[in-house]
């Protein structure tokens, strides 16, 4: 099966990574996106987002002319959408960028094109994607009318791929790829076998949207009960870093570690799929999501209470991204932290974050973008959010005279 031309909706931290390993293997890429910003970035061989190996990669396949990108969806024989997927006030699924993807791709399918949805979706957005589509093109055929037989083939395959380390494990990892028809899948494991040297294994669509949701939420559950662990563990005056080392030294206990909460574009937002799809049955995955997401009030009620021992407080928060060495905030529970502390104006706010330029909306004017010698230097209290490798080097030494809140066991990791 031939795919020439590779068109991918989306180009941020999962769609410009596949745009690029595609590409990397001389597979022409057309790229998509509505940011203009991203796509002339892209289109001078740069990339306006943090993942290691990636900038060097998209800068030789937009020179060698193997990936170009667009505001504006172009023909190709492979279309795969890798937009945003939130949820809506109640913990709802929002699909409107799946739906704006699909209305913008389908003028320009045409019979044999095969269309991939790989956002992480509730059950059922890969049926409803093929039905937008058609109701845009009612002369061509789609699984859901013509089955086996359809003119445009349609499936599912989620990405599963670890921030940092995408380059690698998008080549490396097994891919489930579900189809909505089994001729469907077969043509969606030729593409991605293009460049996957994992196992690509094939399902149906329900079953593929399904299974990266329980990926996820099983993340969940174990980081709730390690957070919850990690407050009763304050209640009762014990290291809970020490605890869990302790406690993992038997054969056949892994205890993950605590934090501040849990965030990213994934864990934080998927468990509440399978919650919203079965409210009466998904008490436990319901309940780690509750647990996860009043971990940051709790934090910050630690950091408000530190600050009463100074006239004029200064905190440095250390950390804004969701997890260590990137640059992504989506659904970060340490930003959560540090725009509350900033709009409730009880202290001077210090912010280190070594992977962006610039503060986000949110803190501008409220906070200070500050380098990580000088804030240590000028805080009363010091909160870890986020364990970036800089924040590992500090000297404990440093830290003597100020009130820290290690909400990463940062100076617990012995």
């Amino acid at each position: 099966m031939e795919f020439e031309v590779i068109s991918v909706v989306g180009l941020g931290y999962i769609g410009l990574p596949t745009a690029a390993a595609f590409a990397a293997r001389r597979k022409r890429v057309i790229g998509v996106d509505v940011n203009p910003h991203a796509v002339d970035t892209i289109n001078r061989g740069a990339i306006h987002i943090v993942e290691p190996e990636l900038d060097m990669l998209v800068h030789a396949v937009v020179s060698q002319g193997y990936l170009r990108a667009s505001v504006t969806p172009e023909p190709a024989d492979a279309f795969l959408i890798a937009v945003p997927t939130p949820f809506t006030e109640g913990h709802k699924p929002d699909l409107a960028y799946i739906e704006a993807a699909s209305r913008a791709i389908a003028p320009v399918l045409k019979k044999g094109d095969l269309v991939v949805l790989e956002s992480t979706s509730p059950v059922g957005a890969t049926e409803q994607m093929a039905r937008w589509m058609a109701d845009m093109r009612p002369d061509l055929s789609f699984p859901q009318q013509a089955g086996e037989a359809s003119d445009i083939r349609v499936g599912h395959c989620p990405e599963r791929v670890l921030p940092g380390h995408v380059i690698r494990e998008l080549v490396e990892n097994d891919r489930v790829i579900g189809g909505m028809t089994p001729r469907c899948g077969e043509a969606a494991r030729a593409l991605y076998q293009i460049f996957v040297s994992g196992n690509c294994i094939l399902t149906d669509a329900r079953t593929a949207e399904m299974c990266k949701l329980t990926e996820n939420a099983f993340r969940d559950v174990n980081i709730a009960f390690a957070n919850e662990l990690s407050l009763i563990c304050e209640q009762l005056d014990i290291n809970v870093w020490e605890l869990i080392r302790l406690a993992n030294r038997h054969p056949r206990v892994n205890i993950l570690q605590p934090g501040p909460g849990v965030g990213g574009h994934c864990i934080a937002v998927d468990p509440w799929f399978i919650v919203d799809a079965a409210p009466d049955t998904a008490r436990l995955i319901r309940t780690a999501r509750i647990v996860n997401d009043d971990k940051p009030r709790h934090v910050l009620g630690r950091i408000e209470r530190a600050t009463t021992r100074f006239k004029e407080p200064v905190i440095a928060c250390l950390g804004l991204s969701f997890k260590a060495d990137i640059d992504d905030l989506r659904e970060s529970p340490a930003l959560d932290i540090v725009r509350e502390l900033a709009e409730r104006g009880i202290a001077r706010v210090l912010v280190v974050e070594p992977n962006i330029g610039a503060l986000p909306p949110a803190l501008a004017g409220k906070a200070e973008l500050c380098g990580l010698h000088d804030a240590i230097a000028l805080a009363d209290v010091v909160a870890i959010l986020v364990d970036h490798t800089p924040f590992r080097r500090i000297d404990p030494v440093r830290l003597q005279a100020k009130v820290v809140i290690d909400t990463r066991g940062l100076l617990s990791h012995g």
